[in-house]
């Protein structure tokens, strides 16, 4: 009994000597895991490269379509809308008939202000001789005056008599011509009751409908609407923060929501000095001409804007991240100077850059860099909460 006790008592510390050495071996390689140096997914993210790439400088915004060349068809006399004789999409040339208005009002006014004119001139005749007789007999009377063959009341009555009927045969002719007056009045209200295209065009909405009462004392009544569409103009509402940087003749390109793959091709006509205020925002107006030959383009299509401020192809870029501190140093040839932070052999070292065209992703590299070199980017203040609008037009911008 006593020797087989003595066996185990000395057989256990080499067991407990194996589990111990195991469970050091354990801890030594959970201790070299956790102290051990990691390349994290957040330490790969803070290393840049400088690649080659096309970038492109823009402004965006929001538009409206509208045809550049328009005209609202009115009637400027009052009656009922007879008939119209086209529809709408229809395409008219100058000059055509486009509506009718019941002329028998009109037709009636001409006809008495003709008749008005032919009773005064039969009147104006007989003042005319009127006028002949009693210059006669002042004539004579004058004469006799002087051999004293006639009293001065005879003579002064006779010289009463021809000054009276001249002055009449005047008045008449006086309201002769009032009535013509009235009457090139009366025809040209009775021309407005037919209604021609000023221009050529198409027919892009009608107000009215045959049958209508148009009151024009009031307002003028629009009938039609007729549009050039072979030219659009886009009414873009661009921010008080990015107006500034646009001009005439710039650039210009956009999509449709029903297309969004085509770009719209263009450039900037004007620029309207008085802003909108939609929500607090002020927004101004550009407006930019686009060719339509192929009608695709339509009154209202809401547009996605983009206005070119400068483009490269295949240049240096870099993220906007790796971008530091900006310096006061500015060289007109290369652009504005950046410091940025490059991975060299010696370590990572300050390095001075210049900068082109920058959007709010990539900037371009112009002096400073080459292609391959490696980059740490810059934390900044608040990244965390730009990283859900990354890509996106600033807050307050018109987008889609």
């Amino acid at each position: 009994m006593s020797r087989t006790f003595l066996r185990k008592s000395q057989a256990l510390p080499r067991h407990y000597f194996l589990w111990i050495l195991i469970l050091l071996m354990i801890a030594g390689a959970v201790g070299y895991s956790l102290l051990k140096p990691k390349q994290t997914q957040d330490e790969n993210k803070n290393v840049v490269t400088v690649t080659l790439g096309d970038i492109e400088e823009n402004v965006t915004a929001q538009g409206k379509l509208e045809p550049k060349e328009f005209v609202d068809v009115g009637a400027q006399v009052t009656g009922q809308l007879q008939k119209i004789y086209v529809q709408i999409g229809d395409n008219v040339s100058a000059g055509q008939l486009l509506a009718q208005i019941d002329p028998r009002i009109y037709t009636a006014r001409v006809q008495a202000d003709e008749a008005n004119i032919r009773n005064l001139q039969a009147q104006l005749v007989g003042q005319q001789a009127q006028v002949v007789f009693s210059r006669q007999q002042y004539e004579r009377n004058s004469e006799l005056l002087k051999s004293r063959g006639v009293s001065q009341f005879e003579y002064q009555n006779s010289e009463y008599n021809f000054k009276n009927a001249v002055a009449t045969a005047a008045a008449i002719q006086a309201q002769i011509e009032q009535i013509q007056s009235a009457l090139t009045g009366d025809k040209t209200n009775l021309g407005y009751t037919k209604i021609y295209a000023s221009m050529d065009s198409t027919v892009v909405d009608q107000k009215a409908r045959e049958g209508q009462t148009l009151n024009a004392n009031q307002q003028t009544p629009t009938i039609l609407q007729l549009a050039k569409l072979d030219t659009m103009t886009v009414r873009a509402q661009v921010a008080e923060a990015d107006v500034m940087r646009l001009k005439p003749d710039l650039p210009v390109y956009f999509s449709t929501l029903g297309s969004s793959e085509r770009r719209w091709p263009g450039k900037v006509r004007q620029i309207l000095p008085t802003p909108e205020v939609i929500n607090n925002v002020v927004l101004y107006n550009v407006l930019v001409d686009v060719d339509n030959h192929d009608r695709q383009l339509m009154t209202g299509m809401s547009t996605q804007m983009f206005f070119v401020l400068g483009k490269a192809e295949q240049v240096m870029q870099i993220p906007v991240a790796a971008l530091g501190e900006r310096l006061r140093k500015e060289d007109n040839t290369y652009g504005a100077a950046y410091r940025v932070k490059e991975f060299t052999k010696q370590g990572v070292q300050d390095k001075t850059i210049h900068v082109g065209l920058r959007t709010r992703r990539f900037a371009e590299v112009r002096e400073g860099l080459a292609v391959g070199a490696q980059l740490q980017t810059v934390a900044r203040a608040g990244d965390k909460d730009k990283k859900k609008d990354r890509g996106y037009p600033a807050a307050g911008v018109p987008r889609l």
